[in-house]
């Protein structure tokens, strides 16, 4: 009789675990590629206030033929005890021209609070044209209690933008961002 173990299943366990390895590599490698792939992805959509960033000296003329009304919209999660609100409703600007706007924003809890502005532009294709500089937006923003400040806002419409958008649109939504902030149920509850 021979004593020798069939080599079949010890080939078969030998390929079980090589298609494991790669599959947990390849699961590896699109985990650690999701990062940049996303940032490519909204600075070329604008989605999520990442807008490519220009230096000054790189932008073309500004348009003076063309006038395109920019308007500001504040809105503020419905859990944030905060006071936030544009310092002008619009303004006009030409194409390739640099402007920048401020918004006021206070905290009007007596501990300190930590918030984060997500912007949406309207019409959705002029989000490729507005080009942010400075943001409130690219950070969250800590405040004292009670603290209130005004926070700029950069930016320039790409001469390229298209004839027919004269009338953009954009907004902000502040949320709360503390890290003692708990989901209770349906309401968010901010720890003291």
């Amino acid at each position: 009789m021979n004593n020798l173990a069939d080599p079949g299943p010890r080939k078969s366990n030998r390929s079980v675990l090589f298609q494991a390895v790669v599959v947990c590599l390849v699961m590896f490698g699109f985990g650690f590629a999701m990062v940049p792939l996303y940032r490519a992805f909204c600075n070329l959509t604008g989605i999520n206030g990442r807008m490519a960033v220009v230096a000054t000296e790189t932008l073309a003329q500004s348009d003076l033929t063309r006038v395109i009304t920019v308007q500001f919209v504040a809105n503020r999660n419905q859990y944030l005890p905060w006071e936030f609100k544009p310092e002008v409703s619009s303004v006009q600007v030409h194409p390739g021209e640099i402007r920048t706007v401020t918004f006021f924003a206070h905290n009007l809890r007596d501990v300190p609070m930590v918030g984060r502005a997500v912007p949406s532009i309207a019409p959705g294709e002029a989000a490729k044209y507005l080009r942010k500089l400075e943001c409130f937006c690219f950070n969250e923003q800590h405040f004292a209690s009670g603290e209130a400040r005004n926070m700029p806002v950069r930016f320039y419409i790409d001469p390229r933008i298209p004839p027919g958008i004269d009338t953009l649109t954009l907004s902000y939504t502040f949320f709360d961002a503390s890290p003692q902030t708990t989901m209770v149920g349906d309401k968010t509850a901010a720890g003291s």
